[in-house]
């Protein structure tokens, strides 16, 4: 309580925009290159998500570029507008306490931002775990659980499942398996009359239907086309073959931007460890959890939703693969989103107006906060980010000004001092090392 108490005389160029005196420059600083990092996150991403999606021509041309800049001057807002209450907030006050350079500038400034995006993409936001793997698996096992049930998903959720597993584990299909062989008969009447062309794809196919011509297919399995073993190595293919190409799109900027000063790293967009992590996540996610199905319908002897909560929760075993904060954290949140929703229509849960709003601008006021007073408490990942949108100014705060509210924020900055200019300055500047 002594500590939140406390207070320092510094200015805010002196403790946050040390790089530059004028709050002005600085705002505009930070806005730019907040910018700029934002759409090169925000532009592959939503190409990829279009591409995948099988979008329409009209969405390319009229929709994919606002929905960019939307999200992208979201992600700007969020670092423009904390330096815009940094600076107003000390104005106000007249000097800093433990609370307002973090906590005290991040809140208002993400409502504000998470104001300027999509409400469909406005997730709740949640503590960091430390087991990442199990969180994993039973978000996994509650996810595929709502995709087998009869309107447990719904929109973008249930069309990424249904594109990442498969058609065939919907439990309600709108043709009957007689009608399924015809289709299976007509397409290889049609293979028939035409000549193969005997590419990669095809190769591999013929070898897969080699290895798999004998396995077996139980009656409740509702990929007709296939047998079950056919079925897990053809999902394992096929998934691993779009983690890998994604992988590869996300790295092409990089690797174009050193075309002709370094022309060897090319070689890195296609022969990256990373490119074959996500694919080996996507792919052995799929092939378990359609493996886990098929062997669990042939020992009941049904088909059953509950065997998608067994079959998720050990397909969430890829995450060994692939381990990503980022990835576990958004489909956690969205699965609580899920359920709350879910409670809503059940009348068995209060609505609470724009809950997803402030429980977000919460969560990214604490995240601010740790990054301004307690950089070592920070998830590692969420601070390479922050360097990366405010291209490293998060860095050059004085941290060792703000030691006296006992939270070890110089910790890691012990041998930065930031160069100040005295005439802008409050309290005397500490002069910085000079190293012969």
């Amino acid at each position: 309580m002594a500590a939140f108490s406390k207070s320092i005389p510094h200015n805010c160029y002196e403790i946050g925009h040390t790089w530059h005196p004028s709050c002005r420059v600085s705002f505009l600083q930070i806005t730019w290159g907040a910018l700029e990092e934002s759409l090169k996150i925000y532009a592959p991403l939503y190409l990829i998500a279009a591409i995948l999606r099988k979008r329409k021509l009209d969405y390319y041309l009229y929709k994919l570029l606002p929905e960019i800049l939307q999200s992208a001057s979201f992600l700007t807002a969020n670092g423009a507008l904390y330096i815009t209450f940094f600076c107003i907030l000390r104005k106000i006050l007249g000097k800093f306490y433990s609370w307002s350079p973090g906590f005290g500038a991040a809140l208002p400034a993400s409502y504000v931002a998470i104001l300027i995006e999509r409400k469909s993409r406005r997730g709740l936001l949640t503590i960091y775990m430390a087991n990442l793997v199990l969180l994993f698996c039973i978000t996994a096992a509650m996810y595929m659980f709502f995709f087998r049930c009869k309107d447990g998903l719904k929109g973008f959720t249930f069309s990424a499942l249904r594109f990442i597993v498969g058609k065939e584990e919907i439990p309600t299909h709108s043709y009957s398996p007689e009608a399924a062989y015809a289709k299976v008969e007509q397409k290889k009447e049609k293979q028939e009359g035409k000549p193969r062309r005997m590419n990669v794809i095809a190769l591999v196919r013929k070898l897969v239907d080699l290895i798999c011509k004998h396995g077996p297919r139980h009656r409740c399995c509702k990929h007709y086309e296939d047998n079950c073993i056919s079925y897990c190595i053809k999902g394992f293919i096929r998934m691993f073959s779009v983690g890998y190409l994604i992988q590869c799109c996300l790295r092409i900027p990089s690797a174009f931007r050193h075309l002709f000063t370094q022309p060897s790293r090319l070689l890195s967009l296609f022969y990256n460890k990373e490119n074959f992590q996500l694919g080996a996540f996507l792919g052995s996610f799929v092939s378990i959890y359609k493996g886990t199905s098929c062997f669990l319908r042939w020992i009941r002897n049904l088909d059953d939703e509950l065997h998608a909560i067994i079959a998720g929760f050990l397909a969430g075993i890829s995450m060994m693969f692939y381990k990503s904060t980022t990835i576990s954290m958004y489909l956690a949140s969205k699965l609580v989103e899920t359920m709350y929703f879910k409670g809503i229509e059940a009348g068995k849960v209060p609505y609470f107006p724009h809950a997803d709003t402030i429980i977000y601008s919460i969560s990214t006021a604490i995240c601010f906060h740790a990054a301004v007073m307690e950089v070592q408490n920070l998830r590692p990942s969420y601070w390479k980010f922050l360097l990366r949108l405010t291209k490293g100014r998060f860095a050059v705060m004085n941290r060792k000004a703000l030691d006296v509210f006992d939270t070890g924020a110089s910790k890691h900055f012990q041998d930065f001092i930031p160069r100040l200019d005295p005439r802008y300055t409050v309290v005397t500047p500490e002069l910085p090392i000079e190293f012969s």
